[in-house]
This record gives C-alpha cells, structure tokens and sequence, in this order.
C-alpha cells in the first residue's frame, strides 16, 4: 500500500480488489499490475492494495476482505475489481459467470455504492496462451462476458483489461512475450532448482507493462481520475516498451513457488 498526502491533507483513495494478478507482490521474480499503478499518480491519490492472491469475487467477501475495505472507505473513493481468474475454476450447483460470479460481483458493487464509492469493473488479464496462428486464446470462457454484462446493465465504468493485454502479448510475439512472465531458466534465483514457466504471473516488466494498459483505461473511461495521473505518455498495447530498457531494483527476498491462483 502506499500513501500519499496532499497539502490541505485530503486524500482521495483508490482501493483494489482482486487476486495474484493484481496483489502486492513483495516477493522477486513476481509482480502486479496493482503494485505498480501508484507510480502513475500524483499525491492526492492514495492507492489501497486489498488484493489476496488465489482469491475470487465470492472468497473475497467470504475472508472479510471486502468488509477491511468497506469500513474505511468513503465517497468518493474509487474501487477497482478484477476477478474471473479463479473464479471460473469453481465448480458445483449454482457456479458459473452468470450464476454465483455475476451475483459475488453484483453484490460488491452494491456494497461499494451505498459507501458512496464508485466502483470500475476490470476484466480479467488474459493468460499467455496463443494459438498455432499466434493470436491469444480466450482461456475466460464466458466470464468477461458476465462482467461486461454487469457493467452495462449497471452502468458501471468498464476497463477492458483483457483484449488490452491479449494485444499486447501477440505484439510481444510467443517468445518474446516470455519476457513479461515469470519465465526463468534454473539457477536464476537462488534456491531455484527448477525452471520457472509462469504463463498467468507477471515478472516486474510485464507488470509494468499491464500497469500502462491500466491507465489508458482509466483515461479512456474515467476522465476525473485521469487528472491525478502524471505520466502524460499515452501507451498502445500494441507497440509494447522494449524490456532491455526496463530497470527494476531487485528485493533481496525471493520466492519460486507459484502464487496462489492460475
């Protein structure tokens, strides 16, 4: 989490809520786009980090994640959500995009509302998965769809995470875009024995990568927020930063194992 005062010592928050894609990773070689976003704006906001990995929209009332969230938050305040990874590996009576999801994340929208926050809908970062002619596949099924139907339907903002990154993995190419993902050759880190082919997780450049997708969005939808954003580059997925330029101070502490979540 990371805070930020202005000068009258108003702050406006933006809380996230979300899974590994999004949490705070305090653990090399993992990163998010949630960890990275407060770089891009300037001291009025105060960006709070509730993302858990492994969890989905119903885990995260389930855990009082959302209840944490609630209790400080005013109007005002943004939310940001993206689930959908994990929740569509749920299965048994009542699962499914338009059945518990849709109503998990119908709920926290309500929830966030009568706080008099404005919730933003998120679909879900797509997997590096690419298909023979080098396109990515959609490994979400009919959960983006439930969330663009939630988010017209309440006329909620919509960030379209989703066919953002897909763009800009197939411009990466299916090599290359190994260089956003924890993909490391054993013996890269130490204690790891194994090599580390993460097709979900982002190393600190891709993060950094998704973290631009973000703030288009947010340009493109959320004209207000987008004031406080003091990057004034504009980002097109399809023309990605060249991760030979990328600069990122390593943290003396390592995890190999997987986050929580695929």
């Amino acid at each position: 989490m990371r805070i930020h005062y202005n000068r009258a010592g108003e702050r406006h928050n933006l809380y996230l809520f979300g899974n590994s894609t999004v949490v705070d990773q305090d653990q090399e070689p993992y990163a998010s786009w949630g960890q990275i976003i407060p770089y891009f704006f300037d001291q009025d906001i105060v960006v709070a980090n509730h993302a858990e990995s492994g969890q989905s929209a119903n885990t995260f009332s389930y855990d009082k994640r959302a209840a944490k969230a609630l209790s400080t938050m005013k109007p005002g305040d943004y939310v940001f959500i993206e689930f959908g990874h994990n929740d569509q590996k749920q299965r048994g009576p009542g699962k499914g995009a338009y059945y518990s999801f849709m109503t998990s994340m119908k709920t926290l929208v309500d929830q966030v509302r009568e706080k008099g926050a404005k919730p933003v809908l998120v679909t879900p970062t797509s997997r590096r998965a690419f298909d023979k002619n080098g396109h990515i596949i959609n490994t979400h099924g009919e959960y983006i769809d439930a969330i663009r139907f939630l988010a017209k339907h309440d006329s909620i903002p919509l960030i379209e995470l989703n066919p953002m990154t897909a763009k800009l993995y197939e411009a990466m190419g299916v090599e290359n875009s190994k260089k956003a993902f924890v993909h490391y050759p054993a013996g890269t880190f130490p204690g790891q024995d194994k090599a580390l082919a993460d097709n979900t997780h982002f190393n600190p450049f891709g993060a950094y990568e998704v973290a631009r997708c973000v703030v288009e969005g947010i340009r493109s939808q959320l004209p207000e927020l987008a004031t406080h954003i003091t990057d004034t580059r504009t980002f097109n997925p399809a023309t990605p930063d060249d991760p030979t330029t990328f600069y990122w101070p390593l943290s003396p502490f390592v995890n190999v194992e997987k986050p929580l979540g695929n």
